[in-house]
């Protein structure tokens, strides 16, 4: 655990100063600091921040204690920096990809449980309403639209309200890809336009063809969408082992901040360690 601390630390140290970013010179907490606790409250405490501030205090990794309101609002202030952070991830990820292979899925993330809908306060809208075919339940909540490498590695992912279909968040994906990369979904993917634009600068668009399509796979690809499906379930299963029981949030920015560093964290994770 102390080098994932030290690798997360030294990981958004070196963002910040990538980017020139400067701080209040007021500060005894700096911003490196600041994400990484947050980061590693995701990584290891379930996505609390008070009991990640406390640990990394007790054990010396701060420079100086924070309350915990003061905390949230800086780190409320430097969110942006997150989503930045996992990008430069994701194109190591895609750097270091060889054989091309992209996979997309999607899977819901609750914010509460179907009797307390009525009584929640983050969303209150029937379009966070969606169904999860796979275990066959209504879920009230966000969905993750997620494309993966060949290895699990998170390379783009978006947030969409749970009624989202996949099909419908196909058109979000920026498809910012390697040329002649090829890019595997379910049979939800199914959209022949997207298909023939993306083809258009040289990315294939291969999902698992519905029995009426009218663009049969070949038996070879066919073999290669089912091995390589385990790989984005795989991918998938690993955000979820960070995610708690429920995610304790007061609203939507602070939901959704905690979902970022999951998905994160999960990227982080395939950093390998010394």
């Amino acid at each position: 655990m102390d080098t994932k601390i030290i690798l997360v630390y030294c990981l958004c140290d070196d963002y910040l100063k990538s980017i020139n970013h400067r701080e209040d010179r007021q500060v005894r907490l700096s911003d490196a600091e600041v994400m990484t606790i947050a980061l590693v409250a995701a990584l290891e405490f379930g996505g609390n921040f008070a009991q990640s501030l406390r640990f990394l205090s007790s054990h010396g990794y701060l420079s100086y204690r924070i309350s915990r309101s003061r905390y949230s609002r800086r780190l409320h202030r430097i969110r942006d920096h997150f989503l930045v952070l996992f990008l430069h991830l994701g194109e190591v990820w895609k750097a270091l990809d060889e054989e091309g292979v992209y996979l997309l899925d999607t899977f819901p993330i609750a914010v509460c449980d179907n009797i307390r809908i009525s009584r929640c306060r983050i969303y209150q809208d029937e379009a966070f309403r969606g169904y999860q075919a796979s275990k066959k339940r209504f879920f009230y909540g966000l969905k993750i639209h997620l494309m993966v490498t060949r290895d699990g590695a998170p390379v783009e992912f978006f947030l969409t309200p749970g009624s989202t279909g996949d099909v419908t968040g196909l058109e979000h994906f920026d498809f910012d890809l390697p040329f002649d990369s090829l890019i595997i979904g379910d049979k939800a993917y199914n959209n022949y336009e997207i298909e023939d634009l993306l083809a258009q600068v040289g990315l294939d668009l291969e999902p698992v063809r519905k029995k009426n399509s009218t663009r049969p796979a070949e038996p070879a690809l066919r073999f290669l969408q089912s091995f390589y499906r385990k790989a984005v379930e795989t991918a998938g299963s690993m955000i979820e082992r960070l995610l708690p029981k429920s995610i304790h949030a007061t609203s939507q920015a602070g939901f959704e901040l905690k979902v970022v560093l999951f998905v994160l964290a999960s990227s982080i994770n395939h950093i390998p360690l010394p």
